[in-house]
């Protein structure tokens, strides 16, 4: 696979995300910009200029039509992806770490971060089509999970729960309506839960984490399927459609890099089987930490945004589709 090399970031990339067609590639970084780029070639089709600080998620919507982002000036921001214009901000009184939408486009959520006084919240916001630039600044729910503050979270199919991954290795499931805490499994991972993405059916959800491990979870009860062990802190992790592996990206923590060799680094994308719980390839190339994996929709390619500030998409090879993950036990379509 040659990779295309998109470099539009001064400073390390924080999140990269594929539109619901996969056209579409979006990347956020450190350097207070957002882009986006047009996947089936890398060329870069805009940028997303007002944050005055590190912008840490961004989110679009399933027509591209719309993108939130958020960012450590202590605002989200709604964007026009056509047009690049800003249509709305929301202020917040600590930095947000994430966003994400709902499946139809209706809700979207926000975490604040735990800081000088202010608990961590998350909050659920109703987005108003009618008239983009008046939204309300008050969210339909807004709850402060007892204990470990959330660091990622995502809306669970049907929008009636959200899942969270919280600092101290806790995955639980809140109820969007009244903000309960509904279920949660404290020890699923030892470490801060890094990312969280879901499957393309939303039934399972895989997690990253700081203990240097991945673990993919059923969403309805948040039971444990798989882990996948590694010998680095991961920073992200995504499910492949259409093929039956899970990519984890990581490293050493960007202080302690400086010292070693990109070989010693670890700074690969790291291919794991996931019914087979057993690594079956690499991809190397950055020359830092793995900040954040991304698949298109179609599982035709990925992309990992770096420490170094570089995003690598790659399309996958005709023997990627040709291989035989299963040997010759074909499973059914």
């Amino acid at each position: 696979m040659r990779p295309i090399l998109l470099s539009g970031h001064e400073r390390s990339l924080t999140q990269v995300i594929y539109n619901a067609d996969g056209d579409l590639l979006f990347s956020c970084s450190k350097d207070h910009e957002i882009n986006a780029w047009y996947s089936h070639n890398g060329e870069r089709l805009g940028t997303y200029v007002g944050h005055k600080g590190a912008i840490w998620s961004v989110a679009v919507d399933s027509k591209s039509e719309l993108l939130l982002s958020a960012s450590a000036d202590n605002c989200m921001k709604l964007w026009a992806v056509a047009t690049g214009k800003c249509l709305f901000t929301w202020e917040f009184p600590t930095a947000v770490k994430r966003v994400s939408w709902n499946e139809d486009d209706s809700l979207f959520l926000s975490i604040t971060e735990q800081r000088s006084g202010y608990q961590g919240a998350v909050r659920v916001h109703q987005i108003n089509r009618e008239n983009l630039t008046e939204q309300s600044v008050e969210p339909i729910t807004e709850f402060n999970p007892i204990g470990s503050k959330a660091t990622v979270a995502a809306f669970a199919p049907l929008s009636k729960n959200i899942i969270t991954g919280h600092e101290s290795g806790k995955v639980a499931l809140f109820d969007v309506k009244s903000g309960e805490e509904v279920l949660s499994n404290e020890k699923a991972h030892a470490g801060t839960v890094t990312d969280l993405q879901l499957s393309n059916d939303g039934t399972y959800f895989v997690t990253s984490s700081k203990d240097k491990s991945a673990r993919i979870h059923r969403t309805d009860d948040l039971l444990v399927l798989k882990t996948f062990p590694t010998n680095t802190p991961l920073n992200s992790a995504s499910i492949t459609p259409s093929r039956p592996y899970v990519i984890l990206g990581g490293g050493q923590d960007a202080a302690s890099v400086t010292t070693t060799s990109q070989r010693q680094g670890k700074f690969e994308a790291r291919f794991w089987h996931r019914v087979f719980e057993e690594e079956v390839g690499r991809v190397r190339g950055h020359f830092g930490p793995l900040n954040t994996v991304a698949v298109h929709p179609s599982g035709k390619a990925f992309a990992s945004g770096g420490e170094d500030g570089y995003i690598r998409l790659h399309w996958f090879d005709e023997s990627y589709f040709r291989a035989r993950p299963f040997g010759d036990l074909e499973p059914e379509e």
